[in-house]
């Protein structure tokens, strides 16, 4: 933000969050998703995998999770002993409310002996259930590590499934869950914007629709990677304009890292809802009153300790 530019009444925020902050000892974890202004206060910014990381090796006592419940929930079951605060209780996920602990169980009396390889974008009940979690960033390396002579359920995004089983060539039992960001990158939306930009490359996440087309797939114009990965792919390549099939708010760091490169969001008006409820105010007062913090309960916290752990052992 250039200083011409700055708000008086953002920067009296700014000041505060950082003075509580060192009050409180904390760390302030926020995803690519969210507000800018969110983004520009975080000590660390990143996608799912690269938060849960971060979660586990903090020395800070508390940490606030600018992002949505289950990334809190993780954050507590990795570090137990540290105070986790969401700055807005009611952040929630509409594709990690898609699977459900007991709808789980039912899935796998259907398919004794499978392995459950669940999205780290579910529930604590349902991680505790889980055999192994994985995120966008290292799904692909999970499940090509697994047995392939056992079968496997995994959820809850079909979409990120239907990636996964094009990549790898293994069958498996999808949930039927879906990101309603994501859903709508269809095939033909990417196809348009590959025929209307013949000069950029496109980079999509694999919780798009697209993402199960094998013309998209094989394009060679296509990038499909977590947002992390799609971050980092315009360093890799000589390219100046670049198509971005997924949430819109990740621009907001792509421009400020590549100032000199073309940004185009896919589907500019189609945000994550949840992940925009934070505030700055929102920040502030959860550091200020310490509230929303996040618990589990302990025996789930400890199942669902295991398949976290397991993620974490894939980069």
């Amino acid at each position: 933000m250039e200083t011409a530019n700055k708000d008086p009444r953002i920067e009296n925020l700014y000041t505060e969050i950082n003075e509580l902050k060192k009050k409180r000892n904390a760390v302030i974890l926020a995803h690519y998703y969210q507000r800018p202004e969110i983004q520009r206060i975080a000590d660390y910014l990143g996608d799912s995998l690269g938060l849960s990381q971060m979660a586990a090796d903090t020395t800070a006592d508390t940490i606030v999770f600018c992002g949505v419940s289950f990334m809190g929930e993780t954050a507590k079951i990795i570090s137990p002993q540290k105070k986790v605060l969401m700055p807005v209780a009611q952040a929630g996920c509409t594709l990690a409310e898609s699977a459900t602990a007991a709808g789980l169980a039912t899935w796998k009396k259907y398919h004794p002996g499978g392995l459950v390889v669940s999205y780290v974008n579910t529930t604590a009940e349902v991680k505790a259930l889980t055999d192994y979690c994985v995120t966008s960033a290292n799904a692909l390396k999970v499940v090509q590590a697994l047995p392939q002579d056992v079968p496997m359920l995994f959820g809850p995004d079909r979409n990120l499934g239907n990636y996964i089983m094009k990549k790898t060539g293994r069958e498996m039992e999808l949930w039927q869950g879906e990101c309603y960001v994501h859903e709508g990158i269809t095939a033909e939306v990417v196809k348009d914007f590959l025929n209307r930009y013949p000069d950029a490359d496109l980079l999509i996440h694999p919780e798009s629709t697209a993402c199960g087309d094998d013309d998209i797939l094989g394009h060679p114009r296509c990038f499909v990677g977590s947002t992390t990965g799609i971050i980092a792919h315009p360093s890799k390549t000589g390219k100046n304009t670049f198509v971005i099939a997924t949430e819109p708010d990740t621009l907001h760091e792509l421009r400020r890292i590549y100032p000199d490169k073309v940004f185009i969001p896919i589907l500019p008006d189609k945000k994550c809802e949840y992940m925009k409820l934070t505030t700055l105010e929102d920040l502030r007062d959860a550091l200020l009153y310490e509230r929303h913090e996040v618990e589990v309960d302990e025996e789930i916290r400890q199942k669902a300790l295991v398949s976290i752990q397991r993620m974490l052992q894939f980069k």
